[in-house]
């Protein structure tokens, strides 16, 4: 049989920077979260079932300021707390948390332009961003030894430096304007290359087939060659010399989507429980909302979703600490600790309250007209993005032998 062709994403539009809206404090990435939300939530179930792209939906996005929120005030951003981005990816990932996924690297990206950047990439990227640029990773190679190492290379050639590899797991790369790629420069040093979506040599693939998150189109990118500017190169080696926060910000925006996914299944539970489940026939009540047994787990599922959220906001308000005064060592192993904490939390009450879900809502709730299973597929998607098993192992080995966490985007 021939081989099965995989499309190529077309061309991102680029946003009217007129339509573009210029957030300009916590309060207001909150609101513009909340509304976005609100017109997101209907077409999730669909968009999931069908794999529909979220194109026109991350358009709104961009004109939506959300994209700026953690620009510098000095560079004209809101320049929002941590406590305030993690709950901008919980309201939005409670919605759809495959569009919610969508822009994860993109903030991940900012944090790495804000410790690393020059004055002169810093000014010429947050003023792309804040006119409703989006920025999507090129994402780990598969078959590298772990998701750190690979073959992709930038090389300085008689005619400039060229990018050349091949990258999967790529959030927001089909979607985006500029997607940055890690690779080794010449002296083999690791290198970041934000690369304009539109460069020649650069593909973007959507070969995307997981069973969850299934609109994210974490695929793969491939660089041919591709011309890449001096300018548009940081260099990422420095990160491991110094002590930041660019691991626990991005740990910290995968720990809010899990929360996301958690608050959608228990609210899809009790609704399903209060509107459509059956009682058991032995239970001698004429609803399922009053079988004691249903209210006992409903109860404990809002006991676990209550604390795994306030633990998130815990560890954000801990990095906004952090982040006021010099990071130190120390103060970044601390933000690790904290952020791991509340990573444990969310993955458990992601895949408890997904899978409880249909025990408290019985058979009918397993028909596909409901597609209600997206919530544990997009659970068990997601928390696999980086093992929190390890995140136990931080957290204890922390606090037993006070190794400090190594330092990457994954602590």
């Amino acid at each position: 049989m021939p081989e099965k062709l995989l499309p190529e994403a077309r061309l991102p539009r680029h946003p009217d920077p007129s339509r573009v809206r210029r957030i300009a404090s916590d309060a207001e990435a909150l609101e513009a979260a909340r509304r976005l939300a609100a017109e997101f939530a209907p077409g999730a179930s669909q968009r999931d079932r069908d794999r529909i792209l979220p194109w026109d939906e991350l358009d709104r996005w961009s004109e939506s300021g959300l994209g700026g929120i953690t620009v510098p005030r000095a560079h004209g951003g809101a320049d929002v707390s941590h406590a305030t981005l993690a709950e901008v990816f919980v309201i939005l990932c409670t919605a759809d948390p495959a569009l919610g996924q969508i822009p994860q690297n993109h903030f991940g990206l900012l944090g790495v332009l804000r410790e690393i950047g020059a004055e002169e990439q810093q000014r010429r990227f947050y003023a792309e961003v804040l006119a409703g640029g989006r920025l999507g990773n090129a994402g780990p190679e598969r078959k590298s030894k772990t998701i750190l190492h690979g073959e992709t290379r930038l090389q300085r050639t008689a005619d400039g430096l060229r990018l050349t590899g091949q990258r999967f797991y790529s959030t927001g790369a089909l979607f985006a304007h500029r997607i940055p790629a890690r690779a080794l420069d010449d002296e083999g040093r690791p290198v970041q290359v934000w690369v304009p979506r539109d460069a020649p040599g650069l593909s973007v693939i959507d070969d995307w087939a997981s069973f969850g998150q299934r609109t994210t189109a974490s695929g793969s990118v491939k660089f041919d060659a591709v011309p890449v500017d001096a300018g548009d190169v940081l260099p990422v080696w420095q990160l491991a010399d110094r002590p930041g926060l660019f691991g626990p910000n991005s740990q910290l925006v995968q720990a809010a989507i899990d929360q996301g996914i958690a608050i959608a299944a228990v609210a899809d539970a009790i609704a399903f429980v209060r509107e459509k489940a059956r009682p058991w026939l032995d239970s001698g009540v004429e609803r399922a909302a009053d079988d004691p047994h249903l209210i006992q787990d409903v109860g404990r599922l809002q006991v676990d979703l209550h604390a795994a959220h306030e633990v998130l906001h815990e560890a954000a308000r801990t990095l906004d600490a952090i982040a006021a005064g010099p990071v130190t060592a120390e103060a970044s192993a601390r933000a690790s600790v904290a952020v791991a904490e509340a990573k444990v939390l969310t993955t458990r009450i992601a895949l408890d309250a997904s899978e409880k879900l249909f025990e408290l809502a019985g058979s009918s709730a397993t028909r596909a007209q409901h597609n209600l299973d997206r919530h544990w597929r997009n659970a068990r998607t997601h928390t696999l993005h980086d093992p929190v098993r390890w995140k136990a192992h931080l957290i204890g080995n922390y606090l037993l032998n006070h190794v400090l966490p190594p330092r990457h985007s994954w602590n």
